[in-house]
C-alpha cells in the first residue's frame, strides 16, 4: 500500500473533548478576548486543583514560564543552572537569555531523566571551581518521574532551589502527589501536541504567593501600580488569553480520561510489540510509587537481541524505522537529542553524557494520541513489523 492510501497517523496530535467551546463561546458573548478574564483566572484554579499548589500563572508558553521562573529564583548573567542534557532545547534556552550558562547532566537508565550520581558530581565540581549552581532545572521526561528522593535530597544538601519542568508529564504522579508541585517553582506546557493543550500555552504554578504576584507583574509587561503606562522594571508580554484559557478550562475537565488513555495505549504497545525482533518498549518499569501519564510511547532498538536476523541488526536504526513507518503514512520522531550533542551548546559544561547519547542513537517515539483507536494502533504494529521482518 501506497503512504497516500492511509489517513496521516499524527504523533500526538490536540484531542479536544466537549467543553471547549462553551467556555470560548461565552468568552466572545462577553467581549473577554483579552489576556485578562473569568477562563483566565478559572484555568489557574482549575491548574491548582489538579496539582495541589496554591498559586497559578497561566502565561502563553511553557518556555515563557521557564524563562519568569529562573528570573524568580534570581538567576541572572555569569550564573550556571544545573540542566539535563535529554530535555528539549526549551529547557535550556531561558537560561541563556537571562545571560546564564547551562550546565548539562546525563540521564539515569532506568527513568532517562537527570541522574543524581551525576548531579552530585557536577556540584562538587563547579564549587570547586568556585561556581555555586543557582538552580537546578529538573525534568519529567516523556511524563516519566525523575528519581525524586534522590534528586531531591541532593539538591537540599547543597541549598540549590528547584525548577521543576513538568512541561510532559501533567497528571503524573510521585507518592500519590502530582508532578509539578516538588520544586520552589513548577512548569506546565499547553502546546498542540501536550496532554492537555490550549493551542499554545503554559503555567507557573509555587506555593509562594510573593512568587506568583511577581510573575504575574513581570508577565504583563511590569506596569506600575500607577494610573498610567509606568514601568521601573523589565518586563514581558506572557500571559495566556482569556479565549485560549477557555479551551484549557475544558481541556482540565478531561485530564484523569487523558491519562487512563494515555496509559492504556503504552499498555497495548508493551503487549502487541513484546514478540517484535530488536525492539522494546521502554522506559517500562515507573520506579517505585511513580505514576506516569504515558504522554508518549517510546520504543528502544536492541541490535544484541537474539532473535534478530544479523542482518537486520546491522540496517536497523531508529531512522530506518521512522522512514518505514513514513510510507505507511505514520509519523514518529526520534528520541531528543541530547543538549550537549547540540551545536548551539557545545561549549557548555556537561557531566557524562554516553547514557543520553546512547538513548538517542536507538530510541523512537511512536503514535500516542488519545484519539487513537485499536486499527490505528495495528496500523503501526504491522508497520513495525514490516520493517523488521
Amino acid at each position: 500500500m501506497r503512504s497516500q492510501d492511509y489517513d496521516r497517523l499524527y504523533l500526538s496530535p490536540p484531542h479536544l473533548g466537549r467543553h471547549e467551546l462553551n467556555y470560548v463561546h461565552k468568552a466572545v458573548e462577553d467581549n473577554w478576548v483579552a489576556p485578562a478574564g473569568p477562563n483566565l483566572a478559572g484555568f489557574e484554579a482549575d491548574i491548582c486543583a489538579a496539582v495541589g499548589v496554591p498559586y497559578c500563572v497561566a502565561l502563553s508558553s511553557g518556555t515563557a514560564a521557564i524563562h519568569l521562573g529562573l528570573i524568580l529564583l534570581g538567576v541572572g548573567p555569569g550564573d550556571e543552572v544545573l540542566c539535563p542534557s535529554f530535555t528539549f532545547v526549551a529547557t535550556a534556552n531561558p537560561v541563556v537569555y537571562l545571560g546564564a550558562t547551562p550546565v548539562f547532566i546525563d540521564s539515569e537508565p532506568d527513568t532517562w531523566n537527570l541522574c543524581p550520581e551525576r548531579l552530585r558530581e557536577a556540584i562538587v565540581d563547579r564549587l570547586a571551581k568556585g561556581k555555586k549552581p543557582k538552580a537546578l532545572i529538573l525534568v519529567h521526561l516523556y511524563g516519566m518521574p525523575a528519581k525524586l528522593p534522590e534528586v531531591l535530597a541532593v539538591a537540599q544538601e547543597f541549598d540549590i532551589p528547584i525548577l521543576e519542568d513538568a512541561a510532559e508529564a501533567l497528571g503524573s504522579e510521585w507518592q500519590q502527589q502530582p508532578l509539578g508541585g516538588f520544586g520552589r517553582v513548577g512548569v506546565f506546557s499547553f502546546n498542540g501536541n501536550k496532554i492537555l493543550t490550549t493551542s499554545g500555552g503554559g503555567a507557573l504554578v509555587t506555593y509562594d504567593r510573593v512568587l506568583a504576584e511577581k510573575a504575574r507583574f513581570l508577565a504583563t509587561q511590569a506596569k506600575d501600580d500607577a494610573p498610567y503606562y509606568q514601568h521601573s522594571q523589565l518586563g514581558y508580554n506572557y500571559r495566556l488569553s482569556n479565549i485560549l484559557a477557555g479551551i484549557g478550562r475544558g481541556q482540565m475537565e478531561l485530564l484523569p480520561e487523558r491519562v487512563k488513555r494515555r496509559r492504556e495505549i503504552f499498555a497495548w504497545y508493551c503487549e502487541h510489540l513484546a514478540a517484535l525482533p530488536g525492539i522494546a518498549v521502554a522506559p517500562a518499569p515507573e520506579p517505585a510509587g511513580s505514576r506516569s501519564n504515558r504522554w508518549l510511547t517510546t520504543i528502544l532498538i536492541n541490535p544484541a537481541d537474539p532473535n534478530t536476523d544479523g542482518a537486520l541488526a546491522r540496517a536497523l536504526t531508529p531512522e530506518t524505522l521512522r522512514l518505514h513507518l513514513e510510507t505507511r503514512n505514520i509519523e514518529s520522531r526520534p528520541l531528543w537529542k541530547p543538549l550537549h550533542l547540540q551545536p548551539l551548546f557545545a561549549d557548555a559544561p556537561r557531566y557524562g553524557g554516553d547514557v543520553c547519547a546512547d538513548l538517542f542513537a536507538r530510541g523512537l517515539c511512536l503514535p500516542s494520541g488519545t484519539a487513537m483507536g485499536e486499527g490505528e494502533l495495528r496500523r503501526v504494529k504491522e508497520a513495525l513489523t514490516e520493517a523488521l521482518g
